[in-house]
Formats: structure tokens, sequence, C-alpha cells
């Protein structure tokens, strides 16, 4: 879509602003007045949490969105194969609060090229529940197949 409309160099940048962008929501939030309230009478903030950050794009660097999304009080979870590649040749630094101007304008870019991130999110998030729900329907289906033979031996016994 990007390249299509001559902004190759935005591919794999949104996702990036996009969080750059959800982790200061996530500190206007936390560090507010009314939360500070909160924490007096004992809440806690919530971590932001990055799921599945594995880079499926080749042409990316194998630990570009791991390395882009570390940041305090934030919990990743990586497929293996990007966490042996951060063991093997990551870069531990705090990135996420770097680069939150360029963050903005790039997410500003896409809205003058006619990209409304607000669709592209919800197919996404339809996309992604749709690849969890399959599964987890298997799963549901296997244990009531399994349940169903336990049942049969039980009654055969």
């Amino acid at each position: 879509m990007l390249e299509k409309k001559g902004y190759p160099e935005l591919r794999g940048e949104i996702a990036i602003a996009c969080a750059k962008q959800a982790y200061q929501i996530y500190k206007r939030v936390f560090g507010s007045d009314r939360f500070k309230k909160l924490q007096e009478n004992g809440a806690h903030p919530q971590r932001v949490l990055w799921a599945s950050t594995g880079t499926k794009d080749p042409s990316f660097a194998d630990t570009k969105y791991i390395e882009a999304l570390i940041g305090p009080e934030t919990v990743n979870t990586v497929p293996l194969e990007t966490l042996d590649a951060y063991r093997d040749h990551g870069q531990p630094e705090s990135r996420l609060e770097q680069g939150t101007d360029e963050a903005v304008q790039a997410l500003a870019r896409l809205k003058k090229i006619g990209i409304n991130i607000d669709e592209v999110t919800a197919q996404l998030e339809t996309e992604a529940i749709e690849k969890f729900n399959k599964p987890y329907d298997q799963l549901l289906q296997a244990i009531e197949e399994k349940k169903a033979r336990s049942r049969a031996r039980s009654y055969a016994l």
C-alpha cells in the first residue's frame, strides 16, 4: 500500500510510530495527578505489553521491532527466533522514547496520502483475531473429542 502511494520508506515504520504514540499516552495516563491519587490508595500501573513482535518481513532486521520497543515499564512477548537473534546481536538500549517527533510526522504523512490509520488498525485487528480464533476453536474441539473418548472408555469399563 505504501509503495503504491510512493512512500516505501514508511513500510515497517508505522507500527513503531503507533507504538511510540501509545506509550506516550500510557505515560500521560499513569503519570497523571488522578493516577497518583489512586496510587496513594494502593493502585499499581499496568505495564504496556507488546505482543509477538517478531519481524515477519525478511528485508527488515530480525531485531527491528524488539529493539524499537524497549522502554521502561514494558513487557514484550517475542517468537523464540527473535529472542535468539536478540541474544546473538541485539543492542540493549531504551529506544521507545526516542524519535517521538518523527513518529508523529510519520503518522501525519499517512493521513496526507489518504491512508486512514483507524481503518488499517481495524482491518489488522480483525485479521489478528481470526488468526487466534482458529487455533482456539481447534483446541476446544480437541478437548471435546478427548473428553468424549474418555467418557466412552469409562462407560466400557
